[in-house]
């Protein structure tokens, strides 16, 4: 590891390989795909996915087409999805870097079987609203596309798609109605795959797997069952080097806002991490790092270069050394919870500063 940088963040490509096994295994007999969108959710899009690759997944979920079009150019022979769906005009990148859009309205249905008829037939997924509001056919567009499947000849149906709002939450009956009004749809369509649950769906059970999984911040390490014990391995790491330390005592105070006042002596350390490297704002005198297994408490304001922890209980600890901020004492989730967010934007927040070093890439690749 390079001694001159200031944080580093450890990717542990090994366990979101193990990750992945164990997510297949728990969805088999259906198929588990990925879900790789926002740089494989601030992780590195390139070792993630070909990462996932050599574990056998050949099935990717992506948001916007330039997401797609850049894992094209990693796994030429994968299948990719858009989830943001088709916007006008873009059929002919489509084409070009063979991807699926999507569709998630009937616009877009014929939009598409309109490019098929004119340029040979495509594959596309079809997504249904079945009740977030969010992207996917709303019931009145899957009421008119039940009457008349001639709105879907021309082109292969890959895949039949929903999205569960609430699957984190194993007795929200919000999983249970959407799951019912999936299926119900499905028998007014003609015959495809389908898939349902995403992270945290795989562990709702069997009825809601259908033909496909498509895991995302699961495969990171973040916890798909939150209050239970994670049954997924950490991916993440995170420390940022002490750059100074120096004794406190009352009525001094820390950082902008003035927003810590010591009441008595105590020993700080200036940390180099902050909220453009995606250590969240909201972490203010809240958020907890390690030295070793001693928790070090964050005072003060989170900068934008720079926290500050109370490192009192740690005598030993120096300028140069490293403190974890995600690490086996406090993973993301726990970061999260105090951070009054969910570890999907602690993940996607972390920010390019960092010294990245993969694990389970060669001897350890640092980029």
């Amino acid at each position: 590891m390079n001694e001159t940088a200031s944080s580093v963040l450890t990717i542990d490509l090994g366990a979101i390989a193990a990750n992945y096994r164990l997510l297949a295994e728990r969805a088999r007999p259906a198929v588990a795909a990925a879900a790789i969108k926002a740089d494989a959710y601030g992780l590195g899009v390139a070792p993630v996915s070909r990462t996932l690759w050599t574990e056998g997944c050949r099935d990717f979920f992506v948001a916007t087409l330039d997401e797609a079009i850049e894992l094209r150019g990693l796994l030429p022979e994968s299948r990719i999805t858009v989830l943001n769906g088709l916007i006008a005009g873009e059929p002919a990148l489509f084409r070009e870097y063979a991807l699926m859009p999507a569709l998630n309205d009937l616009g877009q249905v014929d939009e598409w079987r309109t490019d098929c008829r004119e340029n040979g037939p495509a594959p596309a997924v079809l997504h249904l609203d079945s009740g977030m509001a969010r992207l996917g056919l709303p019931p009145v567009e899957l009421d008119k596309l039940a009457q008349d499947h001639s709105r879907l000849e021309g082109f292969e149906l890959a895949l039949i798609m929903s999205h569960l709002a609430c699957a984190d939450d194993p007795d929200e009956t919000m999983s249970r109605r959407q799951r019912e009004n999936f299926a119900a749809a499905l028998t007014r369509l003609p015959p495809a795959p389908a898939s349902l649950a995403a992270s945290s769906g795989i562990f709702l059970g069997s009825d809601y797997l259908f033909d496909m999984v498509r895991p995302g911040v699961s495969l990171h390490g973040v916890n798909p069952r939150p209050g239970q014990p994670n049954p997924l391995r950490p991916v993440v790491g995170l420390q940022a080097k002490i750059l100074q330390i120096r004794d406190v005592d009352t009525p001094q105070t820390v950082g902008y806002g003035a927003t810590h006042r010591f009441a008595g002596p105590a020993r700080l350390a200036t940390l180099a991490a902050g909220y453009a490297d995606g250590y969240l704002r909201s972490l203010s005198g809240r958020g907890t790092a390690h030295i070793g297994e001693t928790a070090v408490p964050v005072l003060g304001r989170v900068s934008m270069d720079l926290i500050t922890v109370d490192v009192t209980r740690v005598p030993e600890a120096r300028p140069g050394d490293m403190v974890d901020l995600i690490g086996p004492c406090h993973d993301v989730d726990a970061l999260a919870e105090e951070a009054g967010t969910i570890g999907y934007e602690i993940l996607t927040s972390l920010g390019r500063r960092y010294r990245r070093h993969y694990l389970g890439s060669g001897d350890g690749e640092i980029v």
